[in-house]
C-alpha cells in the first residue's frame, strides 16, 4: 500500500474514531478514567523504582483523563511530568508537573507546564489515542509528536509506553507506516493489554 493511500486510510479512520469517541457518554468516560486509576501499573511484569518519572497528558475533547491515574500515581511516589511541544517535527520535551500547577495555553486547546520548570525524561509515558490494535499502533492526530519522542527515546535508553483508551476504541488493525512507533501496552477500563514482547 502506498504511503498516500495509508494516509487517506488513517483520516478516514480519525474521523470514523471522533465521532464514536463523542458518542460515548459523559458518565461512561468518567467511569473509564476511574477504572484505568484502579489498575494503575499493576499489569507491568516490574514496577519502576520509586521516584521514575511518568509522562502523562492533560485530555483534549473527549479523551479519556489520566487525571485519577496521574494522582494514584503520585500517591504511589512517581513523580509526574506532561508533554511540551517545542517546534513542528520535532519530539516533545517533558516538564515536570504537580497535579493542581497553573498550565499555559498551547497549540489545539492543549495546556503545559510553563518554561520555567525543568525538563525531564519520563521512565514511562502515557499516550492518548483515538484508536488502537492488537500490535500496539495507535492513531493520533496526525502531528507524529508521540512517534517522534518515542523512536528519538528508545534510541538512548529503555522507555515503557502505555497507550490510554477506551475499550470502545479498539479496531482490528490500525493503518500505520514506517515511522509509526507502537506502544507496549493498551490500558482500557477491562485490563492491560501486552502488544510487544
Amino acid at each position: 500500500m502506498s504511503s498516500d493511500t495509508i494516509t487517506a486510510a488513517k483520516a478516514l479512520m480519525r474521523a470514523k474514531a471522533k465521532a464514536l469517541r463523542a458518542a460515548l457518554a459523559p458518565q461512561a468516560r468518567q467511569a473509564a478514567s476511574l477504572a484505568i486509576a484502579e489498575i494503575a501499573l499493576s499489569f507491568l511484569p516490574s514496577l519502576p523504582a520509586p521516584g521514575a518519572i511518568v509522562g502523562g497528558f492533560m485530555p483534549i475533547g473527549e479523551e479519556i483523563s489520566p487525571l485519577p491515574l496521574m494522582a494514584k500515581l503520585r500517591d504511589q511516589g512517581y513523580g509526574l511530568a506532561l508533554p511540551v511541544m517545542m517546534e513542528k517535527n520535532r519530539p516533545l520535551q517533558f516538564r515536570t508537573y504537580k497535579l493542581g500547577d497553573a498550565l499555559i495555553p498551547a497549540v489545539w486547546g492543549i495546556r503545559q507546564p510553563a518554561a520555567d520548570q525543568p525538563s525531564v525524561t519520563p521512565d514511562i509515558v502515557l499516550t492518548a489515542l483515538l484508536a488502537f490494535d492488537d500490535a500496539g499502533y495507535r492513531l493520533g492526530y496526525g502531528g507524529g509528536y508521540y512517534d517522534r519522542t518515542i523512536s528519538a527515546t528508545r534510541a538512548h535508553r529503555s522507555l515503557v509506553t502505555i497507550g490510554l483508551a477506551y475499550d470502545e476504541q479498539r479496531v482490528d488493525a490500525v493503518p500505520h507506516l514506517d515511522y509509526d512507533e507502537p506502544v507496549d501496552w493498551i490500558l482500557t477500563p477491562s485490563g492491560a493489554h501486552r502488544t510487544r514482547p
